[in-house]
């Protein structure tokens, strides 16, 4: 994953009051933290913020932070939204170091749902996770992982164990068989196979009562 870069500056002034000057000024308060340096407080772009936040994975990817000219290799760890106005308030960055792995949400695209006998039949791709919680080089963040619907029929279940990750990237996942997706059946066959279950069950009930 290509860093991008975002201009900021450094700023001196803390608390609500500055915060607030500073959004009236179309900028928002930030920090870079972390790499066992200081906390560095710096003010960047409220459009910019907001344009990188709309468009998706902002807590995935690498940004280089341009202070006044000193660059800085960060990853959004956290943001803040006006809960009434969806308006972003202040930004945490965390410093990435040389060899840095980090835990990062990452999209999960589904692929060749044509080839897969279950879905053919009518079946319903159940996806229990649209993003998993990966482990992963700080410089080799994917955009996204990748799960092939291929030969998958009513009933399979795809497991993050069975997911092609790339190089070096691992699940960070308590769940060591965690269900990402499955392919249920439609719902018309569900109700037809739980009435013909309720059907058995009765005939049995019957049987066993002249008995």
């Amino acid at each position: 994953m290509a860093a991008t870069e975002l201009k900021a500056q450094a700023r001196t002034g803390v608390g609500k009051g500055a915060a607030r000057a500073l959004r009236r000024q179309g900028l928002i308060p930030a920090v870079i933290y972390g790499d066992k340096k200081s906390p560095l407080p710096v003010t960047i772009s409220y459009n910019e913020a907001m344009k990188r936040i709309y468009a998706g994975g902002f807590l995935s990817h690498v940004i280089t932070l341009d202070v006044d000219g000193e660059k800085h290799k960060v990853i959004p760890r956290d943001y803040q939204l006006d809960p009434v106005k969806d308006m972003a308030l202040h930004v945490d960055f965390l410093r990435i170091g040389a060899g840095s792995r980090l835990n990062v949400q990452v999209h999960v695209n589904f692929i060749n749902e044509e080839l897969s006998p279950g879905i053919k039949r009518g079946g319903v791709l159940n996806i229990v996770h649209h993003t998993l919680d990966l482990n992963c080089p700080a410089d080799a963040i994917p955009d996204s992982v990748t799960v092939d619907l291929t030969g998958l029929d009513i009933g399979d279940s795809i497991h993050i164990g069975a997911v092609k990750l790339p190089q070096g990237v691992q699940p960070h996942s308590h769940e060591a068989e965690l269900t990402v997706a499955t392919i249920v059946a439609p719902s018309g066959l569900r109700s037809e196979e739980a009435e013909a279950g309720a059907a058995e069950g009765e005939a049995a009930a019957e049987g066993e009562a002249k008995e």
